[in-house]
C-alpha cells in the first residue's frame, strides 16, 4: 500500500515538473507575412466546404426530383425543386456574397 502511494507521488511530481518546464522553457514565436494571406486561405477553404455541402443538397434534390416523376407525387416534386434550388443557392454562396458586396 505504502509503495503505491510513493509511486503516485513520484509520477504527479514528475509530472508538475514536465507541465512547469513547457511553460517556462517556450519561447515566443512572430509569424512572418501578411496576416491577410492566412485569413484568405481560410476562407477559401471554408468556401470550399460550403461549395460541397450545396453540391450534395443539389444531387439529393435531383434525385427528389426525378423519383417525384416517377411516383407521380406532387409534394414531394414541390420539395425536390425546393431542395434543388437552395442547393445551387449554397452551391454558389461565394459569388452571390461578391455579387452583393461589389
Amino acid at each position: 500500500m505504502m509503495n503505491l502511494k510513493m509511486k503516485t507521488k513520484r509520477l504527479l511530481a514528475l509530472y508538475i515538473v514536465l507541465i512547469l518546464a513547457g511553460t517556462v522553457f517556450t519561447s515566443t514565436a512572430y509569424a512572418e507575412g501578411d496576416p491577410m494571406t492566412t485569413i484568405n486561405n481560410l476562407s477559401t477553404f471554408i468556401f470550399g466546404l460550403i461549395r460541397a455541402i450545396g453540391m450534395i443538397i443539389l444531387g439529393f434534390g435531383i434525385v427528389q426530383i426525378g423519383l417525384s416523376l416517377k411516383s407521380h407525387d406532387p409534394s414531394q416534386r414541390a420539395n425536390g425543386f425546393l431542395t434543388l434550388a437552395g442547393g445551387v443557392i449554397i452551391t454558389f454562396t461565394k459569388e452571390i456574397l461578391a455579387l452583393i458586396a461589389g
